[in-house]
């Protein structure tokens, strides 16, 4: 089994457990997260086959034309991330909490700082009424930037803005910030982690990480092309961007890692997976 070749290296094993999102009646393409009905089922099953943590993603959006994010969206998406944390957790499995406010749009920076703390706020507020022990949890929120649209905002003023919000909304007990990319280029995703973990003037009292898709990947995949002969070079791209990473999770990190392939955008309008 794959699971057990990785434990044998050390790796904890994780899995995602959501089956992706589907239309909220009533609203202006706005979405919930399907996947509730047999998750306690699942959860035990995959817990038996190795599995230690899981993740769970909810997606909200901007656009203030049409009132989005609206409340019944937030109270929807956060409630589900609560059940599933709460089902998670009663059968062993430490969930990572990822309640996603897509980068799509012209909003600015200050929009995208008012918009994440109205959901962080209310994803714990959610997590609290389910009974949930928050230093079992990890939280993987989306850094706060302006819409792709918009002008982009420089690494420390996205740093900034996003331990604004946090720091107003995520409870001491959380352990770990495990951010996602977001539609990123996997440059952009490691420079603004580091910035976070250089800035200094706001306490951080979680460990501020990364839970990268596209962002650790996509040079990879791009190099190895599912061929056998290109698989020693994808190793070796993908070993440089989690070495880069790695130095960005402790401030490290000086930049440059992998070249203008690097600096690509990983951009999909209204990502699903």
């Amino acid at each position: 089994m794959f699971v057990e070749v990785l434990r044998k290296k050390g790796i904890v094993v994780g899995i995602k457990l959501d089956k992706g999102v589907k239309p909220l009646r009533g609203t202006q393409g706005e979405t919930y997260t399907q996947g509730l009905d047999d998750l306690d089922k699942r959860c035990a099953n995959y817990y038996q086959h190795g599995a230690r943590f899981s993740k769970w993603r909810a997606v909200l959006k901007i656009d203030a034309s049409k009132g989005c994010p609206s409340n019944v969206s937030i109270e929807e998406n956060t409630r589900g991330l609560a059940r599933y944390a709460a089902i998670c957790q009663d059968n062993g499995l430490v969930p990572i909490i990822e309640p996603e406010v897509l980068m799509d749009g012209n909003h600015s920076l200050e929009v995208s700082v008012a918009v994440t703390q109205r959901v962080l706020a209310a994803t714990y507020k959610a997590l609290q009424d389910a009974n949930i022990l928050l230093e079992g949890t990890l939280l993987k929120p989306n850094m706060v930037l302006n819409g792709l649209s918009n002008e982009k905002a420089s690494p420390l003023e996205v740093a900034a803005a996003t331990l604004t919000a946090l720091t107003r909304t995520v409870p001491p007990a959380v352990p770990g910030i495990t951010f996602l990319s977001g539609g990123q280029s996997e440059e952009e995703a490691s420079v603004n982690l580091n910035a976070m973990n250089t800035l200094t003037t706001f306490k951080k009292p979680w460990n501020v990480s990364f839970s990268y898709g596209r962002a650790l990947q996509s040079s990879c995949l791009k190099a190895w092309q599912g061929k056998k002969e290109n698989v020693a070079a994808a190793q070796e791209v993908l070993l440089r961007r989690a070495r880069a990473n790695g130095e960005s999770a402790r401030g490290k990190y000086a930049g440059g890692v992998g070249g203008s392939e690097a600096t690509q955008s990983n951009f999909v309008s209204n990502y699903v997976y």
